[in-house]
């Protein structure tokens, strides 16, 4: 198992709170990539949140039922990590010769994971030199904890399917939606459930990556207790009217102000902090994911509170589909670029 490498002949899976993707390319990152299966299956979040060797079968059970669903006859399979379940960083080293380099790192990782070794499982990628100090070289570092990762492996090895890579969430999403060619640095935010992932990029590489406790459940709660409402009546006029201040005479705008002024504030917060630490690396747009691209008027509001350019992404950019497979992802295919992310993955 490799956490960040791997690649092949496989499908990728992404497990969300409500609903699992799974996404089979063909093709390269310098050609392009043709859709050849996917599967979009709704679940039970409880069903996630089931650590019980009852609730891993059942899990499993799922898997199953949506690899049959897309077809799909690989045993191979790419896997995303909950950014709440990894330790992702960008860590500078002095530039040596590659081959010096992967050596020396491969001893000195333990500095940067913050647990012990023996009870995490570790993997870097060596991004390039540095665009602040070619005397150094930047590296990307992740981590999962041993247990957890463990635990995941069986309940897939289980179903019969054979995990090839292991990858945290936010950095597939970042290579589904970084605009190719871009010169400017993006940041790219999924807006999820219970949290939010950010990363930014800067010359096809992530330089910075975050999680931001609180999601879009968050402000289901706000709503449905200051409107006075059943939650799943709270969420579908957030998913309506969104940030339209002439809808419902501006209450949901008044509950989701509240909430969002504080979330654009650490938006904000991250682009003044890669933009201290990289002088040439102005970040000029935000790339918005997940029940952000959802809520009406959600980009007009991050943008009016940060000024930068912010738009909605798109993850099937570099993938090509037929007009059949996009009637039937009409009114899902915003949510699968954590999915389409790891099945973008290089043979590099």
């Amino acid at each position: 198992m490799n956490l960040l490498h791997g690649v092949g002949d496989f499908f990728s899976l992404d497990i969300g709170t409500n609903s699992m993707r799974i996404v089979q390319l063909s093709g390269s990152s310098q050609h392009g990539w043709t859709l050849q299966r996917f599967a979009y299956v709704p679940i039970d979040q409880r069903l996630t949140q089931d650590s019980s060797d009852l609730g891993k079968k059942r899990l499993g059970e799922a898997i199953l039922g949506a690899v049959n669903q897309a077809g799909i006859k690989s045993k191979n399979i790419a896997i995303g990590l909950p950014a709440s379940k990894t330790f992702t960083s960008i860590v500078e080293t002095e530039t040596l010769p590659e081959k010096e380099l992967k050596k020396s790192f491969k001893y000195e990782i333990d500095k940067y994971v913050p647990m012990a070794m023996s009870d995490a499982k570790a993997d870097y990628v060596i991004l390039g030199v540095s665009p602040n100090d070619p005397a150094k070289t930047e590296v990307l570092v992740s981590s999962v904890a041993k247990d957890y990762a463990e635990s995941t492996m069986e309940m897939i090895e289980k179903t019969g399917l054979n995990i090839i890579a292991m990858e945290p969430e936010p950095l597939a999403m970042a290579r589904a939606l970084t605009p190719p060619g871009a010169i400017e640095a993006n940041m790219i935010v999924d807006f999820g459930e219970k949290s939010t992932d950010l990363v930014i990029t800067f010359k096809n590489q992530p330089r910075l990556v975050r999680s931001i406790p609180g999601g879009f459940g968050v402000l289901v709660k706000a709503v449905a207790s200051s409107l006075s409402v059943r939650e799943d009546q709270a969420r579908q006029f957030i998913l309506k009217f969104g940030l339209d201040q002439n809808q419902v005479e501006g209450q949901v705008f008044a509950v989701l102000s509240t909430h969002l002024d504080n979330f654009a504030s650490e938006l904000a917060k991250s682009v003044r902090f890669f933009q201290t630490k990289y002088l040439n690396g102005k970040v000029g747009g935000i790339i918005l994911s997940g029940y952000a691209e959802m809520i009406p008027l959600f980009a007009e509001y991050i943008e009016s509170k940060t000024n930068v350019p912010t738009v909605k992404g798109n993850p099937w950019q570099l993938v090509r589909t037929t007009s059949g497979q996009q009637n039937a992802l009409i009114n899902v295919a915003s949510e699968f670029a954590v999915a389409i992310g790891l099945s973008e993955r290089s043979n590099d």
